[in-house]
């Protein structure tokens, strides 16, 4: 199973368990393509369920300076959009659901079509396109389409009602609610704004949400998951693998965090949260 269905069975599967998903976001080719394959592996063991592939970009102004570190050290090693989609396909074969997390630049000098269906071949789910609004996508989302593929847009907490229906609107595979206004980074506590957002974006969307933006312990997993249908973590998990010593201690200590998030987000008491999944 690929694409839409792919990306959604994973929420389905984790809300049939009385639980949010656990969503681990990683670039590719960081410390190399083979070491950044074997570290997404490693997070699907120990309970990631769904794995987002960072394309490297020159200019990730979403990114905090943790991802932004990592991101370059994979561009001065010279990964390609062909070893993300190497990525991904290696991920499918580990039985793993994966989506690429791109700025729409490096899409549109690939060829929005032939991305779609390059990554539609090698087994991927779909695309979060942070700096791509619904207004713009016109052509992406008839290509995502075409392919099978999910797409996903964020929202945050200054989106108005009406965007909020819009975005939601454009998304078929979950909705991204981005926790507070700001880059990527683990933060001490994850802002209040995030869950008045996803009560926000629920009443206008079957969808699942996500929250992304902060959570970088199993306490703070498990906050997020009382109310959110997915917990997204990146700069956290990335910085196991940048503060190793070695490739081998840096998969290592990604494995135990990814385990004790899981853990946080298996614990965490939703309640009657009314999950979209």
């Amino acid at each position: 199973m690929s694409g839409v269905a792919a990306v959604r069975a994973v929420f389905d599967r984790a809300a049939a368990d009385g639980r949010a998903a656990l969503v681990g976001y990683l670039p590719a080719g960081f410390p190399s393509v083979a070491g950044g394959i074997e570290a997404m592996r490693a997070m699907v063991d120990a309970g990631v369920d769904l794995v987002e592939v960072g394309l490297p970009y020159s200019d990730p102004l979403m990114d905090g300076p943790v991802i932004q570190q990592a991101v370059d050290g994979a561009l001065k090693a010279g990964t390609t959009t062909t070893d993300v989609l190497a990525t991904v396909e290696a991920l499918a074969g580990h039985g793993a659901t994966a989506l690429v997390m791109s700025y729409w630049n490096p899409l549109e000098r690939y060829g929005a079509d032939r991305f779609a269906r390059d990554l539609a071949s090698a087994g991927g789910g779909g695309v979060i396109t942070p700096d791509l609004i619904p207004d713009e996508a016109s052509g992406w989302s008839a290509a995502a389409r075409a392919a099978d593929l999910a797409t996903v847009f964020l929202v945050a907490p200054s989106s108005t009602d009406e965007r909020l229906v819009l975005t939601t609107r454009a998304c078929t595979g979950f909705v991204y609610a981005a926790s507070t206004m700001g880059v990527t980074g683990a933060r001490d506590q994850v802002g209040g704004a995030a869950e008045h957002l996803v009560e926000r974006t629920r009443a206008v969307t079957d969808l699942p949400i996500g929250v992304g933006l902060g959570v970088s312990s199993a306490a703070q997993a498990a906050q997020v998951a009382r109310f959110a249908d997915g917990v997204i973590v990146g700069s956290a998990l990335v910085r196991r693998l940048l503060d190793a010593t070695s490739p081998a201690q840096g998969v290592a200590q990604l494995a135990s965090l990814a385990a004790d998030l899981a853990a946080g987000v298996r614990e965490a008491d939703r309640g009657t949260v009314a999950s979209g999944a």
